[in-house]
């Protein structure tokens, strides 16, 4: 892997459009080597794939970005359901002359990455779920005035400037807002955070992708919609080889979703990260050793 310093980091892309058969899709690619596509939570798009890859080596790893419909580049349309998403990241890989790829995925990317691998099993040689929904899921509910940090102008604004002004401030809330972590716990880990400059890196530039803006507001709604509606993704017809990752004290997703993909996959290995949150994977005491799993497990012969 690259240098500890140089992991977390946003991985520097040049969006295009990709018009598949399946209609536009915004995506880049980062680093040479073996392909892995990277599927992004809600929200988010491209721009936070961009985060979540920060840690794959460049010269190891073909980091497919992409933001999937309704988020920033690639338009919704008629491009709704999971399967449908899942069926145009097989698309995006026709179009790049790609046949087989690893996937990353993380939150509410999980759905569309675990469809791939359903419904497109030969294209997928590993499949690495983080925090990733895998039944029926509702949005916990918020406070107002959280809502209106992520869902107006005012609020944004607001957050870029405690961010620039505030930077602890801004990590103990986005790690408080993420975890169920006590008093002691958080502000252990937020001066864990803090004092690494990647870790510190990532929670500040994550913030702008997760906002509901207009760029990502369609894709938000959408996503809500289609998880509620969750029945089953056939979890238990995945044969690529598969590692799910999951923080314990996770807010935003119940570990128990994670607990389920785990045993319902054939032969899926879990990894725990203990006192995790959602941010687990690039924030947690841990981070690294975890971040060098996945690159090896994506790297699997």
């Amino acid at each position: 892997m690259d240098d500890t310093a140089e992991q977390g980091r946003a991985a520097a892309y040049v969006p295009q459009i990709a018009q598949t058969e399946l209609g536009p899709v915004e995506y880049a690619v980062v680093g040479t080597g073996a392909p892995v596509v990277v599927v992004h939570g809600t929200p988010g798009g491209i721009d936070a794939a961009a985060l979540m890859a920060g840690f794959l080596p460049h010269d190891g790893i073909a980091a497919i970005l992409l933001s999937r419909p309704g988020y920033l580049g690639t338009a919704l349309g008629d491009r709704t359901t999971i399967d449908q998403q899942a069926d145009l990241v097989a698309a995006l890989l026709d179009h790049l002359g790609v046949e087989r790829a690893g996937v990353f995925s993380w939150s509410g990317g999980g759905p569309a990455g675990y469809r791939l691998a359903v419904r497109h099993p030969d294209r997928v040689n590993a499949l690495v779920a983080f925090a990733a929904v895998s039944q029926a899921y509702h949005l916990p509910k918020t406070d107002l005035a959280t809502r209106l940090m992520f869902t107006t102008g005012a609020g944004r604004w607001l957050l870029r400037l405690l961010a620039a002004h505030q930077p602890k401030q801004y990590i103990a809330g986005s790690l408080s807002g993420e975890g169920d972590l006590t008093k002691e716990q958080l502000e252990q880990r937020v001066e864990e955070v803090f004092a690494d400059p990647v870790k510190r890196d990532f929670v500040l530039a994550l913030g702008p992708t997760a906002s509901q803006d207009n760029a990502r507001r369609t894709g938000y709604a959408n996503d809500l919609q289609q998880f509620a509606a969750i029945t089953s993704l056939e979890l238990d017809a995945i044969t690529t080889p598969t590692l799910v990752i999951q923080g314990t004290a996770d807010s935003d997703l119940p570990p128990a979703q994670s607990t389920f993909a785990a045993e319902t996959i054939p032969g899926a290995e879990l990894l725990t990260l203990d006192t995790g949150t959602h941010l687990a994977l690039f924030t947690h005491p841990d981070a690294v050793s975890a971040q060098a799993r996945v690159v090896d497990f994506l790297l699997r012969p």
